[in-house]
């Protein structure tokens, strides 16, 4: 059965979208995102356009601030240090990569973990790994949110990751190990020093593909009724699309999916649910639900 982030996606913005309006015939304060874009970056410009967008929607407030490429890394924490005092700012994210010059780290350490509406702060990554409340990184918590709406359950389960980055691998292996509803699950974290994934991936109730690597879970590496979520979006040259690209997953999706119980397409799977989660996490911030 295909899993349609798309649709999810478009019913959580409506629940949000009616939750705004509630919050604005209270009297209260419009939730407001602010996202920081450095440089030209063509995938960047395409994210941070669609935030802006997805905030229009709800009914949120968003504001874009631009930096060129050669802004100084000094220059740039100044305004991170001014937008977490800024009472209007609900939520805001520094989109990454950075250019080389730029320690991402630096960044990310000085956004006040209050107003870290993509859960990369150590200190909300900490509180996701103890499991206490925090900013969820915005994928995998789109991921999760995926097993709740499509009862996908995960308790007893053994859940594969394959990937160990500090967006997707990590925090969603932490999540599916809590003692909690959709946790519980037992998890193997594989990566490419890894020497057995396949032998890994065929004992596994679930699939989590998060490398980056194009088409790198084949037929032969899915057992029977397995739930297969492709978190990749490489864009690879393509003479059938207008653009000359196309977005590939991490799953040789065809074959793959006459396999699975359960599959998330590329695209239209999990990247509209990151979109949303980060509105959600937006909301969050403005409520004030995880730091008073």
């Amino acid at each position: 059965m295909l899993i349609d982030g798309k649709e999810t996606a478009s019913q959580i913005k409506l629940e949000i979208a009616r939750e705004v309006e509630s919050i604005i015939a209270r009297g209260e304060k419009r939730p407001h995102l602010a996202a920081i874009l450095v440089g030209n970056d063509g995938a960047s410009e395409t994210y941070v356009n669609y935030k802006v967008k997805d905030c229009a929607q709800v009914g949120f407030e968003s504001t874009l601030i631009r930096f060129e490429e050669d802004i100084a890394e000094a220059e740039l924490l100044e305004k991170v240090i001014e937008l977490n005092k800024d009472p209007e700012i609900d939520g805001f994210i520094v989109q990454l990569p950075l250019p080389a010059h730029i320690s991402e780290a630096n960044v990310i350490e000085t956004i006040d973990p209050s107003k870290d509406v993509d859960g990369f702060h150590p200190m909300n990554a900490g509180r996701l790994l103890i499991g206490l409340p925090c900013f969820e990184s915005a994928t995998p918590a789109g991921i999760i949110e995926l097993f709740r709406r499509y009862n996908i359950p995960t308790s007893g389960k053994h859940c594969v990751v394959i990937g160990r980055s500090n967006i997707v691998g990590k925090p969603i292996a932490a999540l599916l190990a809590q003692k909690r509803d959709l946790g519980n699950a037992t998890v193997t974290v594989c990566h490419s020093r890894t020497k057995n994934i396949k032998e890994m991936t065929l004992q596994a109730d679930i699939i989590i593909a998060a490398m980056g690597q194009p088409g790198f879970l084949t037929e032969d590496m899915v057992p029977d009724n397995a739930v297969v979520i492709d978190v990749g979006t490489t864009r690879v040259k393509s003479d059938k699309t207008k653009s000359g690209f196309k977005l590939m997953g991490d799953v040789d999706f065809d074959a793959v999916s006459t396999k699975c119980s359960y599959i998330t397409p590329v695209p239209g799977g999990v990247g509209p649910m990151t979109r949303v989660s980060l509105l959600l996490n937006t909301l969050k911030a403005a409520k004030k639900e995880i730091y008073h």
